[in-house]
């Protein structure tokens, strides 16, 4: 019987994959043998001839099948690496995407963060939580408080189990480190401008792009997707309705947008007191985040 190798699965899973329509066919291939081997992606190329058994070719049959199928790679593998740590992602949360890693190594890297970080961060649409439990671990030991907000208790159950797993401080037994508030935007938050830096990745999917999105959209929640209106900046406006009664003076905001976005989003901003207002591309030359300053 002839035996099959990590090549040979490798060359006919991208072959599959890639009739089927699946993005980066080798790649996504070489994510999930890597998985089922309990190696990582590097190891498969020194062991292109290591023969497969059965018991591991049953459970990649599976998981190339369900692939094929548009259900996101992330999903599959179970977790999902951002900066440099993994997080746990499923159907309750947006799945994290690389721009992000953008707008969160930026905000690492402002100078005005050189001396002391933010004291008060808030993470808006927090999702699975990769801003803010990034931001936590980062500063956390420095002073920070970060609160992190969703409309969605299950995205917020997946979020504290990734802080969980990242080994920050329970919020239950150091309230002031980390904080988790279920509610529709401000609706759960007292004003009073308490915070130094608003950071939000909030839903930007226009109405009439949701239907004819990629089919692995269809496993993200519809509420983190969809940002109502013509444009998709309904949820991003209404967002900014509340921000500067809930940042102090000086206080920065950062939000990640569509990059179709970028006029609208600052013109939302400019029109509701921020200055200094201006869109930040992401690595691929897109105007995908809006910054701004609230006056002093």
């Amino acid at each position: 019987m002839k035996t099959t190798t990590v090549l040979d699965t490798l060359t006919t899973g991208a072959d599959y994959l890639a009739r089927h329509g699946v993005p980066s066919p080798r790649l996504n291939m070489e994510h999930l043998v890597a998985h089922v081997l309990g190696c990582n992606r590097m190891q498969l190329y020194l062991d292109f001839d290591r023969p497969l058994t059965e018991g591991q070719l049953t459970p990649l049959r599976q998981l190339l099948k369900r692939r094929s199928q548009r259900e996101p790679l992330q999903h599959l593998l179970g977790s999902v690496e951002f900066l440099g740590r993994g997080f746990k992602t499923d159907r309750r949360a947006l799945i994290p995407r690389p721009e992000t890693e953008t707008l969160v190594e930026r905000l690492l890297k402002d100078p005005a963060d050189q001396g002391e970080p933010p004291r008060q961060v808030l993470d808006m649409g927090a999702g699975s939580g990769v801003i803010g439990l990034t931001l936590a671990a980062e500063w956390g030991s420095r002073g920070t408080t970060v609160t992190l907000v969703d409309v969605s208790p299950e995205a917020l159950d997946l979020a504290r189990e990734n802080a969980a797993a990242l080994g920050l401080p329970d919020a239950d037994a150091d309230p002031g480190s980390l904080r988790f508030i279920q509610g529709d935007l401000w609706s759960a938050i007292e004003s009073g401008g308490e915070f130094d830096l608003l950071v939000a990745n909030l839903p930007y999917v226009a109405d009439a792009d949701l239907d004819r999105a990629e089919p692995e959209l269809a496993h993200d929640p519809r509420l983190a997707l969809a940002g109502g209106g013509a444009d998709g900046t309904g949820v991003i406006a209404r967002f900014l309705d509340g921000a500067a009664g809930h940042a102090r003076p000086g206080a920065r905001l950062a939000l990640e947008i569509a990059m179709d976005q970028a006029a609208a989003v600052i013109a939302l901003a400019e029109a509701r007191g921020w200055i200094s207002v201006e869109s930040v591309d992401d690595l691929e030359g897109r105007p995908r985040f809006v910054f701004a300053t609230r006056p002093a």
